[in-house]
């Protein structure tokens, strides 16, 4: 493979870098066949998947409530996160090189990032949403009403797209002159940072004040939320309401449990102790199967999302 990157002179000592090279999983040729099925099955999947959550919450009023419209959210989410990795992920499995420039690359990393914050602080909103739900269920419509719900959901789009400006802002600061292979098979904030021939500290102290936000304190709230309502099911008298109630909440604890530890473990330590190989290994966990399971984790279980489903696929057919 041709590792050499087209760059621009500006001076005798210093160069643009104007191209990348993602190694994706290069050094595992006889899984590049494996990769790409299952790669472009999962994108498939979790496309039509939160397409069909988006279609459903919007199109039936049964299902307009805080809780599927923070769902439609996360679809939303999922389908950026997806597509901003996936696509070139593939065109990586299917050619020999695969480049990528550097505008396109801090473009990836904006969306990536945006996406992948955004997903972090709805999952505290959605818990705070159960909380709501099972622990003060009669001041429920007072308290998650439209406008609070439209307000957080506002919120977590705009504190991300923030957060993502910060980083990726940063990251065109940085000079690249070394070694310009990506060891991975997208753009993300380690990678870029082990390229730099700059100090790093300043990204590198913005990572952990992200790190500290999005995945320390918004775990610990979730984990607040969590608690409080498996308390209150505990205490319930009812058999069937704490079966109905530890259904719902049981998909949601899965979910966070998977996501959080997939991007605990692959952006705790930008620094020194990353590994490549871990890190793709949980960036397909948080990438590319969160996404394709939530609509099945969250809604296709559900009653009435399978009640909304059957009413919307004769109108197709129709």
């Amino acid at each position: 493979m041709n590792w050499i990157l087209h760059t621009t002179m500006v001076s005798l000592n210093q160069t643009v870098v104007t191209e990348f090279v993602l190694q994706g999983f290069s050094e595992h040729p006889s899984l590049r066949l494996f990769l790409t099925g299952c790669f472009l099955s999962l994108y498939t999947v979790a496309l039509m998947g939160n397409m069909v959550i988006i279609a459903l919450v919007t199109s039936s009023t049964g299902l307009h409530t805080p809780m599927y419209f923070f769902l439609c959210n996360l679809a939303t989410m999922d389908i950026m996160c997806t597509s901003s990795v996936l696509p070139k992920a593939l065109v990586g499995l299917l050619s020999e090189e695969n480049t990528i420039s550097f505008k396109g690359c801090m473009a990836q990393l904006f969306f990536l990032v945006w996406s992948g914050s955004s997903e972090l602080l709805l999952l505290t909103v959605m818990a705070y949403d159960r909380y709501v739900a099972i622990c003060c269920p009669l001041h429920y419509s007072s308290r998650m009403s439209p406008h609070l719900c439209g307000a957080l959901a506002m919120g977590v789009w705009s504190i991300c797209a923030v957060n993502s400006s910060v980083h990726t802002g940063l990251m065109t600061q940085l000079s690249f002159c070394g070694p310009k292979v990506i060891t991975h098979f997208f753009c993300e904030i380690p990678t870029l940072l082990l390229l730099s021939c700059s100090p790093t500290y300043v990204n590198t102290l913005m990572t952990l004040v992200a790190d500290a936000f999005f995945g320390g304190i918004n775990f610990v709230l979730t984990l607040l939320s969590y608690g409080c309502v498996i308390a209150s099911i505990l205490r319930m008298r009812s058999a069937e309401g704490k079966r109905k109630a530890f259904s719902t909440c049981s998909s949601h604890l899965i979910v966070v449990s998977v996501y959080y530890s997939s991007v605990f473990c692959a952006y705790i330590n930008p620094g020194s102790s990353y590994s490549p190989e871990r890190s793709k290994f949980t960036s397909v966990l948080y990438s590319v199967l969160s996404p394709t399971l939530n609509p099945l984790i969250y809604t296709l279980r559900n009653k009435d999302v399978m009640l909304a489903l059957r009413r919307l696929l004769p109108s197709f057919s129709n």
